[in-house]
């Protein structure tokens, strides 16, 4: 329950910010503009515009996940209140929980109306597409957004919020553009190189497992229920690692001044 609470607050606070809506009307009026012009003289290319919106779900996605994550825990200490939780009595891995839990649901929940904006628009311009494999898609994504948003709490243990924001970005496009690489580059360096490489690819997240937009734009058939279970348990169990791991690193942390000007 008292996860849940501190959930519930991170809910609240997030509904106050203007993030969420902005990125969705943009989104929206991007995705309005370009299905209403013949681009390219492609004429009815209506899928061109569900990969588009798809593509911006992950771009806004991403964004939101590792801004909420970062936020969260040096927000209390800049504020002084995270004295007022821990004398609740609550544990340091019941509020680390409850931030992770509520970044994450709340992101989750935003992009669902990213998908269903994008989906909208895309079936109003004519597209065809299999509703059941973007569910799909929208729920290996939040799986992916807990894993973003676990990388950025961690972090965010031990740096300012600016710190952790900007190396959850790094390591998170490392692992979504470099990783999926990391075989073939091991096959072309040099043999001391290799290890270090190995090493790289099993620790960073292998978000692009979590990827189908490209199943949903080119009418793939879904993932069987084994392969999407086993998915979905990969990420689910990285994000709990994670927030393990934040845990750990916040349990004896101590508060002083400095954290509290920051």
């Amino acid at each position: 329950m008292k996860v849940a609470a501190i959930a519930m607050v991170v809910w609240l606070d997030s509904l106050r910010r203007k993030d969420v809506y902005v990125f969705l009307v943009l989104m929206s009026g991007m995705l309005v503009a370009l299905a209403s012009v013949d681009l390219f003289g492609l004429g009815g290319a209506a899928l061109y515009v569900l990969d588009i919106g798809l593509l911006l779900c992950w771009l806004l996605g991403w964004v939101l996940a590792i801004n909420a994550g970062a936020r969260e825990l040096p927000q209390e200490e800049a504020r002084g209140t995270v004295y007022l939780l821990l004398a609740k009595p609550l544990s340091r891995l019941e509020l680390v929980a409850g931030k992770w839990l509520g970044a994450w649901s709340g992101v989750a929940t935003a992009v669902l109306f990213f998908y269903a904006a994008s989906a909208l628009i895309a079936f109003g311009r004519g597209a065809k597409f299999d509703a059941g494999i973007l569910f799909q898609a929208w729920i290996l994504h939040s799986v992916a957004l807990a894993m973003l948003t676990g990388l950025a709490i961690l972090l965010s243990t031990r740096l300012n919020r600016d710190a952790a924001t900007a190396l959850s970005a790094v390591l998170s496009a490392a692992a979504f553009l470099l990783v999926p690489r990391v075989p073939e580059l091991v096959l072309h360096s040099q043999p001391w190189a290799q290890a270090p490489l190995i090493a790289l690819y099993f620790a960073l997240p292998h978000i692009e497992l979590l990827d189908l937009r490209q199943h949903v734009i080119h009418g793939h058939q879904g993932l069987g229920p084994a392969t999407f279970l086993a998915i979905a348990a990969y990420g689910l169990t990285y994000a709990a690692a994670l927030t393990l791991a934040a845990w750990l690193a916040y349990r004896n942390k101590r508060f002083g001044r400095e954290s509290l000007a920051e």
